[in-house]
């Protein structure tokens, strides 16, 4: 089944986020209250459960594996397959997927240590279209 496994959220700049019972998901916003929220294409991050344990298992540490946490972290959907403008229903929010990666910091620890970094290919961003609460255990429907 495709779900969420956490909602998280970081309300100061530079705080790595932090795992939350569930959240608002507003239009042209983003997570109410996250200090990444806004009207931009950016809006909601997603980072799968698998591409988590992935980095793990490479044994590889460096910048995104401490601090990129996505706004919702997911469990058996394979994100990097969804394309630019894929719509996700889930709980009571539609999200449209608006990026699929995003770019390596140029003195990223994790080049140096591996071959590739995940992170450009299986983190994505989406923008809110119809707002709602997001929370653990919500399926996920690509639409």
């Amino acid at each position: 089944m495709t779900k969420v496994l956490a909602v998280n959220i970081s309300e100061k700049k530079g705080e790595i986020k932090h795992q939350i019972e569930k959240g608002y998901f507003e239009v042209n916003n983003g997570l109410v209250g996250d200090i990444h929220a806004g009207n931009g294409h950016r809006q909601v991050s997603l980072l799968g459960q698998e591409t988590i344990d992935q980095m793990d298992a490479m044994g590889v540490e460096g910048f995104c594996t401490v601090k990129f946490i996505g706004n919702l972290t997911t469990q058996g959907i394979k994100l990097s397959n969804l394309q630019v403008g894929s719509k996700l229903k889930i709980g009571g929010t539609i999200l449209e997927i608006t990026q699929i990666g995003k770019e390596c910091y140029l003195d990223c620890p994790i080049k140096a240590q591996a071959d590739d970094c995940l992170m450009p290919k299986e983190s994505i961003f989406a923008r809110v279209i119809v707002a709602g609460w997001i929370k653990p255990e919500d399926r996920i429907e690509i639409i």
